[in-house]
């Protein structure tokens, strides 16, 4: 007899994203291009010296001290994880659970949802703007009518690419009973970043910043991420994590990234000024055009008259593999394209135009 699983996990399904062979990938938000050839070569010298029959550094010490004198702050207040989903994970196991509830403004990136839920964690979703932003007065509904333990706020949001208000924010902070979690996966190419009021002081005692080597640091390959986190946090989170879950490998890879900040912000300012041409393109071409701070576009196919799921496999015809966000809650005929290489994003709009001519 097969076992049956958890009652509450009978209705869910796990996070998907289709992967097709063709020509140009676009569609999970991948950096465009890898580390510099320098990283590579740096970080085989580390792996050399590596004594592999011994666990992790259990702590990341290493990798901590390099990410607090990043951001300016001290390294009990950075935690690292495998990607910043686990980040979320630690966060919903600590905070969330049987009886509490977390916080959503919809749409926004699912894994908030799926991550609360596989902990036991009661969802409560909130509406955002047809614009992809979050109003002052549903945060203080969803907050006041809900007390949620966690409110999560995507900045710059996936999938529509735009950033939180500052005041929203400030706001949550103010307002919320628990915790309020800034997912900055997308936040070094936005305009404004919430680790700014982490400052020496402590900063705001709820407030949980995330951030991942996968988009900027170009490491997806790697799962490595991290939060900054208020002082006195980390040994909470260490009730709930599996021992050394940080591995060597990543630990290393991760300060020898840090050491080539200069070449992550080279190609931050590449992927924005493309990002700039595909918006104008995709806007001549008559389609609706969430304006983006991140490494990805969303917009809707319907007012040229086609839907977004007959867009989506004429470009997989051409050899293009964008998102297809249609058939999700409030994106109706929505397709979410990544930021590639030039001649990547050549490809696409050549097959995009054609498609819709």
């Amino acid at each position: 007899m097969k076992p049956p699983v958890r009652d509450d996990l009978r209705l869910l399904e796990g996070y998907h994203s289709p992967q097709i062979d063709v020509e140009v990938r676009l569609n999970t938000n991948e950096a465009p291009v890898g580390p510099p050839p320098e990283f590579s070569e740096a970080l085989a010298s580390e792996l050399r010296n590596v004594e592999w029959h011994r666990y992790p550094d259990r702590t990341a010490s290493g990798l901590r001290a390099d990410l607090a004198k990043l951001h300016d702050i001290e390294p009990e207040r950075i935690f690292v994880a495998n990607g910043s989903n686990e980040v979320l994970q630690t966060v919903c196991l600590t905070y969330g659970g049987t009886g509490r509830s977390v916080a959503t403004f919809e749409p926004t990136y699912a894994m908030y949802g799926q991550i609360a839920r596989s902990t036991q964690s009661a969802v409560v979703e909130g509406e955002r703007h047809v614009d992809g932003s979050v109003s002052v007065f549903e945060l203080e509904r969803v907050i006041e009518r809900h007390q949620p333990s966690i409110v999560f706020l995507c900045s710059p949001n996936n999938p529509t690419g735009t950033p939180e208000r500052f005041e929203v924010l400030e706001r949550a902070l103010e307002i919320a009973p628990g915790l309020v979690v800034v997912d900055e996966a997308y936040g070094q190419f936005a305009d404004w970043s919430a680790i700014d009021l982490c400052d020496d002081a402590g900063g705001p005692p709820n407030l949980v910043v995330t951030r991942t080597f996968s988009k900027t640091w170009a490491m997806a390959g790697a799962r490595l991420g991290y939060a900054v986190i208020p002082a006195g946090m980390a040994p909470e989170f260490e009730k709930v994590v599996l021992p050394y879950h940080v591995d060597t490998f990543k630990q290393i890879a991760g300060r020898v990234a840090l050491r080539f900040a200069d070449q992550m912000e080279h190609r931050v300012a590449a992927i924005v000024s493309e990002r700039e041409r595909i918006e104008t393109t995709l806007g001549r071409l008559g389609l609706n055009v969430w304006p983006s701070q991140s490494n990805f576009i969303l917009f809707r196919t319907s007012p040229t008259g086609r839907s977004g799921d007959d867009v989506w496999q004429a470009l997989v015809d051409r050899s293009v593999l964008v998102r297809n966000c249609s058939g999700w809650p409030r994106l109706a005929d929505c397709l979410r394209v990544t930021v590639g290489t030039p001649p990547e994003n050549d490809s696409f709009l050549e097959a995009l135009a054609e498609v819709l001519a």
